[in-house]
């Protein structure tokens, strides 16, 4: 079963990670993004090896640490929105499954009047903050699944978000909802396949270099869509 995580014990665990001297794969780094030198992130040197290491220490299984990578999605719509911060200027921004809260400190760095970063995983609401907090900006960030509910944000950003065909089924009638509700709507996806033909379009595309881990290529090619 699943350690229990509350958001204050994740944070003081992401605190103390960080704190923690000396090098290896099972340590957290501070990093400038590679294809977003402009953020820097505290990622995982290896993110399978420090989630071993993680949950020995609880006693139970915690959710993957997705946020412990920068993902190719979200680093292609965050070097999206820091080369268009007209799109992000004076506006309000939610990024959905934050993970690192890359996509969300771009936006803040963009311009952005307000942000909020979502993610279910309290570790990844714990990263949220302390990146947010080393590239000096502020970002809100939630724990709420926020799927069935109704958008007020004027931008929504989603990095990597479609990368199963369950979690899609979800989250493009949430897309859908937040466009037609007259929201700006960007997804990055590295084509994991679960786009169903003609719901979105392209509107940028770029070779972007993949830190996740267990991926065959040092490169992938990764769209920038919105609801068509």
């Amino acid at each position: 079963m699943l350690a229990p995580v509350r958001n204050r014990t994740a944070l003081a665990d992401l605190e103390r990670e960080i704190a923690l001297p000396g090098t290896g794969l099972d340590r957290l780094r501070l990093m400038e993004t590679p294809f977003v030198p402009e953020v820097r992130l505290h990622l995982a040197e290896d993110a399978i090896v420090w989630w071993a290491r993680m949950e020995a220490a609880a006693g139970g299984r915690l959710p993957p640490p997705y946020w412990a990578s920068a993902w190719a999605g979200g680093q292609a719509l965050a070097r999206y929105l820091l080369d268009h911060p007209e799109l992000v200027a004076g506006r309000r921004v939610l990024d959905l499954a934050a993970g690192s809260g890359l996509v969300a400190i771009a936006a803040a760095l963009a311009g952005a009047d307000q942000v909020v970063a979502n993610d279910i995983d309290p570790y990844a609401v714990a990263a949220v903050t302390v990146n947010a907090r080393v590239n000096g900006v502020r970002v809100a960030a939630t724990a709420d699944d926020l799927l069935d509910s109704t958008v007020t944000a004027d931008l929504l950003v989603a990095g990597d978000i479609l990368y199963d065909a369950a979690l899609a089924r979800r989250v493009l009638p949430f897309l859908r909802r937040a466009a037609d509700r007259g929201a700006v709507v960007l997804v990055g996806d590295p084509d994991r396949g679960h786009v169903p033909p003609g719901r979105l379009e392209v509107v940028a595309s770029y070779p972007v270099p993949t830190t996740e881990p267990s991926v065959d290529s040092p490169v992938r090619r990764v769209q920038v869509l919105r609801p068509s």
